[in-house]
């Protein structure tokens, strides 16, 4: 498999809407200021501070947490993108297993919710983001974004002011 382009970012994303894929692919980042944004910045400096953090891998993938040499975890701000988020570490599975010979188990953790909810990499969901990272090369190689689809995540989208303007 080939992770030149692909990042946990961009399987996130994936989960949710195509142009955010584009842009992000295309190095158009969403407003810095954007509250989310923020919100998710402040997650990770205040509830794990103790922990290792941010450990970044071949340029390819950010792992927020390492507990140990077995664990590894994704923070959220919220479960509402729970799909997104359990996928994006099950991609950071496949990758530390198909990269780097590793086996980890994974989590998503949600600390203002005070939940946490493990990721197990199975052959389905080896092949799921397989199909994904294909679909994923595919949304990269066009010109310009894919249509704008109006979307329920569209309310609260860091890429609100560039798809509607």
């Amino acid at each position: 498999m080939d992770f030149d382009r692909i990042n946990g970012t961009l399987i996130w994303y994936s989960y949710i809407c195509d142009r955010e894929v584009w842009f992000i692919g295309h190095s158009i980042e969403p407003p810095q200021e954007n509250e989310y944004l923020g919100k998710g910045r402040a997650i990770h400096e205040i509830f794990y501070q103790n922990s290792a953090k941010e450990v970044f891998v071949d340029n390819t993938i950010m792992i927020d947490v390492v507990r140990g040499k077995e664990l590894i975890a994704e923070l959220k701000s919220s479960s509402k993108h729970l799909r997104s988020a359990m996928m994006q570490m099950a991609f950071y599975l496949y990758y530390l297993k198909k990269e780097k010979g590793k086996i980890f188990s994974g989590k998503v953790l949600v600390p203002t919710e005070k939940k946490s909810y493990d990721v197990k990499l199975t052959d389905d969901i080896e092949k799921e983001i397989e199909d994904k990272i294909r679909h994923i090369n595919e949304i990269l190689a066009l010109d310009k974004p894919p249509a704008l689809v109006k979307i329920p995540f569209c309310k609260n989208c860091a890429y609100k002011e560039l798809c509607f303007a």
